[in-house]
């Protein structure tokens, strides 16, 4: 086996550093490890082994007015009835998507 000796640098937000690297701890598995991994991936697929497209959120042009009634409704009879988040913490949990 080949002596791993070769040093890998890459800048990135420290937040998200810091989110990735939890995830990765509660896996149990070391960034050298998944670098590594990745590496071999591209390797071996001639690629990157993921997609990279963006994720394709509905948006109101790409809805039937009844899709899009349905979608209000359902918002509203929550909003009414105390079953949504509080603005800061609907904004966490869409950075945590990202």
């Amino acid at each position: 086996m080949a002596t791993k000796s070769a040093n890998v640098t890459a800048r990135v937000q420290p937040e998200i550093k810091r989110q990735a690297e939890a995830v990765l701890d509660r896996l149990g598995l070391p960034v050298s490890v998944l670098i590594d991994t990745l590496y071999r991936q591209i390797i071996m697929t001639g690629g990157v082994p993921y997609s990279l497209s963006v994720p394709r959120l509905p948006t109101r042009d790409t809805m039937t007015d009844e899709q899009f009634h349905a979608m209000m409704e359902t918002g509203t009879r929550q909003a009414n009835s105390g079953d949504g988040l509080p603005l800061d913490e609907a904004f966490e949990k869409i950075r945590e998507g990202i």
